[in-house]
């Protein structure tokens, strides 16, 4: 082996605590571009023969021997379900390690001369300082799933083929290698693209399932009940005390939280023993950071270790339904604009006119949905949510509108309903909305229009019946100004508008504070949360609103156990915005302990010095809060309240 590859296999592009990339994914083009620009630099040249870099036999064997556990996962657990591509298709799925050396390849290799398969061998480097752009090394270099068409590879000996590829991650989010499906012919960008992403969250979930099932519990979970035995569900695992030990990334996009050694009473309001106990296989409605409703099913250890009996565990004591169940008539407490939002829709509910429901992150846009169809006559019939920014650009299609048997590459042989069939004489709640693709909006706008759906791949249609709810955090008129959405569907989704305020923005902050204390305190803690902490949280501009409520509260009441919550019980960060220099305490602490105490204030020139930064450092980010906060050095709350000061959020 040259020396040149032994150099690009010592470096791993993947940090020994790197993770998938979490950055808003840049253009198809300038991803092929900046590529290339690469490729020129590694002294590449498009005409150029490319060089077959492969390891010798013993070292393929040691590599198979290595990766053996992946291997067998891929051909064994996952291939099996895209049978269908092999037998139907001129294609070939190929798996590398984390270096991009080829691990093993199935499918039809007739597509390929004889030069051309020596290039798809066992221990062959498909890195990009060889073989230029293809989809498994530019894939390696982003940390995401990406395709290259024919003529997008740098080398033009390669641009005989079509190539999506998409990483795999391990349990610790290390890179673990690369899947790929290549074909001489067409294949259908987004269902391709899209199937290949299934099938390494596919790989990931099953590894995690092998490695953890034995003596842990597994939780899948998904916004929708039908959905919850997909590649795209949730996947949590946890241990007999509740502590989460693993999760699949999906987990993580659905909740919007980093789940590591969380709890998993602090993610879902599910008592941990009635979940534990609750039937296999049985659908259970997981209402999750007191913001979403999941849907989820349990899968109990398989070699459970045998427990004698312990007078000492006691069990928690089960909640009634409704005193739980967010109902209209509890989600508001005096607020006028509240009362109004409610009584507007109450109105139009049982009228054919959709609702449009605006707000900041996090102000209960989805609890108000929920307690809205609760309230209506169509309670009885499915309410399915379904978040336009969760679902994959190249899914959110076959998604909603569903598809034919064999409608694309990859499909079901069973086809698929579809999201808005499910929700026929129920209730369709699209949250994030402005988040939708363009093409994806003009078929939402004719479903509207004719309230028929026709699933892809067919020429029939179904007829409809659903209530109407969107919701958005951002300017669904800007987003028209600026092309991101379509005019005609705007009108078609904002018959009546309402805008949820922030809870900084309530009036009945008090009362609200002490509803959402009932909802998560146990029967053994005090029953009414005391009047310093009222008195603080008045004075909390709370960004995050009530899912940042919740999560104070949760956090609170698990440090102050069964005694009424101190301020030491709070989080640190919660007083960098309120600006808190003391701290008083009735309950005896081991040692001295303080909130940080806000900064003293500065000359003039100083505050003048450091707003000049927090605006440049913020412009030179593109507006970027999380991006801007790390360079600052400060938390993203503090970032909010000082960019609310300049007057820019």
């Amino acid at each position: 082996m040259s020396s040149s590859i032994i150099d690009t296999l010592g470096k791993s592009r993947f940090s020994a605590k790197s993770s998938p990339t979490n950055e808003a994914p840049l253009d198809h083009q300038t991803i092929i571009e900046a590529s290339w620009e690469r490729c020129r630099n590694y002294g590449l040249d498009p005409s150029s023969e490319p060089v077959i870099e492969r390891l010798g036999t013993g070292d393929v064997s040691s590599l198979k021997e290595e990766h053996h556990f992946l291997v067998e996962t891929t051909n064994n657990e996952v291939l099996p379900y895209y049978e269908n591509i092999l037998s139907n298709s001129q294609c070939m799925i190929m798996l590398t390690d984390s270096r991009g050396q080829m691990l093993n390849s199935w499918g039809d290799r007739r597509f390929l001369n004889k030069q051309q398969k020596a290039f798809f061998e066992p221990g062959t480097y498909w890195g990009e300082n060889v073989n230029g752009t293809n989809a498994i090394g530019t894939a390696m270099e982003l940390g995401h799933a990406v395709q290259v068409q024919k003529d997008e590879h740098f080398l033009k000996s390669n641009r005989f083929m079509v190539g999506s590829a998409a990483p795999i991650f391990n349990v610790n989010h290390d890179l673990l290698g690369v899947i790929d499906v290549s074909s001489d012919t067409y294949l259908p960008h987004s269902h391709t693209l899209g199937m290949v992403k299934l099938m390494s969250q596919a790989v990931e979930n099953r590894l995690i399932v092998k490695m953890f099932s034995a003596e842990n519990y597994l939780l899948s979970f998904n916004t929708n009940i039908d959905n919850i035995d997909s590649q795209w569900a949730g996947l949590i695992v946890f241990n007999e005390d509740g502590t989460i030990i693993s999760a699949n990334r999906r987990a993580e996009l659905l909740l919007g939280y980093d789940l590591a050694l969380t709890n998993i009473s602090d993610i879902f309001d599910f008592p941990l023993l009635e979940l534990k106990n609750h039937p296999e296989s049985m659908p259970i409605k997981l209402p999750a950071l007191g913001r979403f409703q999941m849907h989820g099913v349990l899968k109990r250890p398989t070699e459970k270790a045998i427990q004698a009996i312990d007078f000492r565990q006691r069990l928690i004591k089960k909640r009634k339904k409704e005193d739980t169940q967010i109902t209209l008539d509890r989600y508001s407490f005096g607020d006028p604009r509240i009362e109004h939002c409610i009584k507007q829709a109450k109105k139009i509910i049982e009228k054919d006119i959709p609702l449009l429901i605006f707000g900041e992150t996090g102000v209960g846009k989805e609890v108000f949905v929920n307690a809205l169809h609760e309230y209506s006559s169509r309670k009885t019939y499915p309410l399915v949510a379904v978040n336009c920014a969760a679902i994959p650009a190249e899914l959110v299609e076959s998604e909603l509108f569903g598809y034919e048997k064999g409608a694309f590459t990859g499909a079901s042989n069973k086809g698929a309903t579809g999201l808005i069939r499910k929700a026929h004489k129920g209730t369709l709640f699209l949250d994030e909305i402005g988040e939708m693709p363009l093409k994806v909006q003009a078929r939402l706008l004719r479903v509207l229009q004719e309230r028929k759906v026709y699933p892809l791949g067919s020429t029939e249609s179904y007829p409809v019946d659903i209530k109407l709810i969107s919701a958005t955090n951002r300017s669904l008129r800007e987003d028209v100004e600026k092309g991101l959405f379509r005019q005609d569907l705007y009108y078609r989704v904002s018959g009546l508008n309402i805008e949820l305020p922030a809870l900084r923005e309530r009036t009945d902050q008090v009362e609200l504070f002490k509803e959402i204390y009932n909802l998560y305190r146990t029967n053994e803690q005090p029953e009414h949360l005391p009047e310093n902490i009222i008195e603080l949280f008045q004075k909390h501009p709370w960004p995050g609103n009530i899912r940042q409520l919740v999560s104070v509260l949760q956090i609170a009441l698990a440090m102050a156990e069964n005694q009424p919550i101190q301020p030491t019980d709070l989080p640190s960060d919660f007083f960098e915005d309120i600006g808190s220099t003391t701290v008083s305490t009735s309950r005896p602490l081991q040692g001295e302990f303080k909130p940080e105490p806000a900064s003293a204030p500065q000359p003039a020139e100083t505050n003048a010095t450091d707003r000049n930064d927090v605006v440049a450092v913020y412009n030179a980010n593109q507006g970027n809060i999380s991006k801007t906060a790390k360079a600052l050095n400060i938390s993203r709350n503090t970032l909010y309240k000082r960019l609310r000061e300049l007057g820019i959020k």
